[in-house]
């Protein structure tokens, strides 16, 4: 091939790439529709426009869960993959479409099919990705114009490969190894750190896994830890999202309500944005106890979204009976009834329920009696799911307040005839408890409380996912008050004695980040000491 036809085949990637990254700044500043207007016309003739384009349309699919949605941006993203081969920026994106075609694959179908199909292709992208990290690390002779594209690309798989193997149990980690997959979580966060932070056309991506880590994954796995979070956060609507989310993680409620509010302002265009504003508030007002405003959202959510209406219908039904018996009722609505519409709302995703709705369904079962018996938090219950009680940790107001709350549910609780989920109820309050006491600095009345639900383990009929999480919060406690070996010990209790709980994968994704935790921090001491 002649000099001047290399040159002008990479002046045609240059314009590509120069393109692609318009699209992405008019995606990132809320101009959706022009942002595809841009990519539609050229994704079937260069590889970097038929991949941004399918990304984008992955993005709107996996908010909106509608299956012409995932239909739709699943082929195109398989037509972005089998067009191009010939180059390495043609392997990275090849690697990079199998990745998100995996993702929705998962989405789209319900059987197992779908998840050996998936399966292969993560394998296949992460071998791709392995070989060209190799790649660009040996050889450093390639330097063209645009290698700074394929080097964030390849930041962007090893990096997201990385850190997702690493939360992992591990337990699943083991059987990941075998089919030759790792995982170390500093690695991968510098990679998508690299990555988000050297202005190519994946540092978008980079940046919002690194965002998802730091404001989701991390916080509601129980590891909040984590380095300032600022990556993009003058772009647009997405990222007024993630820094609401900053500012609800570090208990400033009311700067991230102003946020999430600006990010519903800031476009009309996807409403999908604003049902993750809408979660995010409905939240932001179960801290405060806001308990009418927080309904408010959950039912926005039951009318608008799809990802869960099983979920939003049981917070609908769980705010109404925070409130009193003599308060008003927004809309008509009744609690009783609306717990009852709970199970007729599950679904079904990749061929499973998800666990949270499963917990909903469940504990909204009582519900179906004539004369049922009510639950007594059943609000602060999912917030600990949420892993919620950390973000009133900040706040001594929000604390007493749920305290105030909790108090009040035990005194009702008290006075009532004993019945058969007594046992239960009282022992959800007591996790709950526990975890306010520790808040407050009242170690010892906390441990009292979780003992408790320890203690009661063979009177519990229904909610038996208290005792694993007690240990759990029980080892943290533990960890906070420097009793470390007796921490282990609870921990891998809950690890190895139970299984089939309800949201078991959650508290098993915690129980691993503390050993994890454990295991870096006395590494880390044993060094020091060593020195």
């Amino acid at each position: 091939m002649c000099c001047k036809t290399l040159h002008r085949k990479q002046m045609s990637l240059q314009a590509c790439l120069d393109e692609c990254m318009e699209a992405l700044d008019l995606f990132l500043n809320n101009h959706f529709s022009e942002s595809l207007d841009k990519l539609r016309p050229r994704a079937k003739e260069s590889m970097y426009h038929a991949l941004i384009y399918a990304t984008v349309l992955e993005m709107q699919a996996m908010m909106t869960f509608q299956q012409d949605d995932i239909v739709h941006a699943g082929n195109t993203m398989k037509n972005a993959q089998e067009s191009w081969r010939e180059q390495l920026h043609a392997e990275v994106c090849y690697a990079e479409c199998l990745l998100h075609r995996a993702a929705l694959t998962f989405l789209q179908d319900e059987n197992m099919v779908s998840f050996i199909k998936g399966g292969i292709k993560v394998r296949n992208s992460y071998l791709i990705y392995k070989e060209l990290h190799a790649f660009v690390q040996s050889d450093t002779t390639f330097r063209g114009p645009n290698h700074k594209h394929l080097e964030g690309g390849v930041s962007f798989g090893i990096g997201a490969f990385n850190l997702t193997l690493s939360l992992f149990p591990a337990r699943i980690l083991k059987l990941l190894e075998f089919a030759g997959f790792s995982g170390d979580k500093e690695f991968g966060i510098s990679q998508l750190f690299t990555g988000a932070t050297s202005h190519t056309l994946r540092s978008m991506l980079c940046a919002l896994l690194l965002l998802c880590f730091y404001t989701f994954l991390s916080f509601i796995l129980g590891n909040c830890a984590g380095p300032a979070v600022t990556w993009g956060l003058h772009w647009g609507a997405i990222f007024l999202f993630f820094a609401g989310r900053a500012e609800e993680i570090k208990g400033n409620i009311d700067e991230a309500v102003a946020l999430f509010e600006d990010g519903c302002k800031a476009q009309q265009a996807w409403k999908q944005f604003h049902h993750m504003c809408y979660w995010e508030l409905m939240w932001c007002f179960t801290f405060k106890r806001h308990w009418k405003m927080a309904y408010f959202y959950a039912d926005l959510l039951s009318q608008e979204s799809r990802w869960s209406k099983a979920m939003y219908v049981y917070m609908k039904a769980a705010y109404l009976s925070m409130l009193s018996e003599t308060e008003s009722r927004p809309f008509g609505d009744n609690e009783v009834d609306l717990f009852r519409q709970v199970r007729t709302y599950k679904q079904k995703i990749a061929g499973k329920s998800p666990p949270t709705e499963k917990f909903a369904i469940r504990k909204a079962r009582r519900y179906r009696a004539s004369n049922p018996i009510r639950l007594p938090v059943p609000v602060l219950e999912i917030m600990y799911m949420w892993n919620g009680f950390s973000i009133i940790s900040k706040q001594p107001e929000l604390t007493e307040g749920m305290m105030e709350t909790l108090l009040e549910a035990e005194r009702t609780l008290q006075s009532a005839p004993e019945n058969e989920y007594s046992v239960d109820d009282t022992c959800v309050i007591l996790l709950l408890k526990g975890l306010c006491l520790k808040n407050q600095g009242q170690m010892q009345a906390a441990e009292d409380c979780f003992r408790q639900i320890y203690s009661s383990e063979k009177k519990l009929k229904f909610d038996h996912y208290l005792v694993p999480n007690a240990l759990l919060e029980m080892g943290l406690l533990y960890i906070d008050t420097g009793r470390k070996e007796q921490a282990i010990h609870l921990l891998q209790k809950a690890k190895n004695n139970y299984k089939e709980y309800s949201m078991e994968s959650r508290t098993q994704f915690r129980v691993h980040a503390a050993l994890t935790k454990l295991k870096a921090d006395t590494s880390e001491q044993d060094e020091k000491t060593a020195l």
